[in-house]
Formats: C-alpha cells, structure tokens, sequence
C-alpha cells in the first residue's frame, strides 16, 4: 500500500456506496460523497443527453424558456427517470438493500451533523427548526435519550 492510499474507511459514495478504501478520490459535501467513478459516469450520461438534445432556444425568443427551468417533453408530460421505466420489477427488488442501504448512510451522517451541532451549542429548538419538526422531535430522534 502505498503511502497516499488511505487504509481506514472514513466515508463511503452515497451513490455506489463504495468506501473510500476503494475509489482514487471521494469528494465530500453536506453529508453526502460522491466518487471519482460517479463523477465520471455522470459525465459520460450528461454529454450523451446534450449530444442528443435539440440546441436551446434563443433567449428572448418566442417559445424560449426561462435559464435554469427545464425543457417539458412533448405533450406536456413531466419527466420521468428513465430507470423508472426501464427496470424489471427484479431489477427493482436487487436495488433495494442498495437503496436502504443510501438510506442508512444518510441518516448516520444527519445524526452526526445535529450532533456536532449540538457540541457548538446548537439547542434542540434550532435544531428542530433548521429540520423542520419540533424540538421534542429533534431530541427525540438524535438525543441518544429514552
């Protein structure tokens, strides 16, 4: 192993679930990681749906939507994810450990993330209200307390 290569599990992907210990980078944000391999497939998926989109249209134009809204399909009809579509209904139950899996992940760095609030003085009411529930529910949830 060589020097730079970590040896600990710190984090792992929140989309692959892989650990650190397993991808050349993993880069981190509010509780959430993404790899080296997501990003890349990520940016292989965007450039084939700009490759196949239809150019934009001109801003001001008639029909020209406003920047950072979406482009509605045809007819109307919000967007689906395509692995919606696409997937068998075993496709979906093999997914599942995956996606509980994402779930767990997320809600120990939520824990993780009130608590170091909590050591910087944070009270159950901001707490609760930064999530949006109450205090009792906040100290309900993370507390650690019966």
């Amino acid at each position: 192993m060589t020097a730079d290569t970590p040896s600990t599990v710190i984090a792992c992907c929140s989309f692959c679930l892989k650990p650190n210990t397993q991808v050349a980078k993993l880069v981190a944000g509010h509780g959430v990681y993404i790899c080296n391999e997501c990003v890349a497939l990520c940016g292989e998926i965007i450039q084939a749906e700009l490759a196949a989109a239809p150019p934009p249209a001109a801003a001001g134009a008639p029909g020209a939507r406003p920047a950072g809204r979406p482009a509605e399909p045809a007819g109307g009809q919000p967007r689906v994810a395509p692995w919606e579509q696409e997937m068998s209904l075993e496709e979906i139950l093999a997914a599942l450990p995956r996606v509980a899996a994402a779930g767990q992940q997320a809600q120990e760095y939520l824990t993780h993330w009130v608590r170091k609030a909590r050591s910087l003085g944070a009270t159950w009411a901001r707490i609760g209200a930064a999530l949006d529930m109450t205090r009792q529910s906040a100290w309900e949830r993370f507390s650690g307390e019966e």
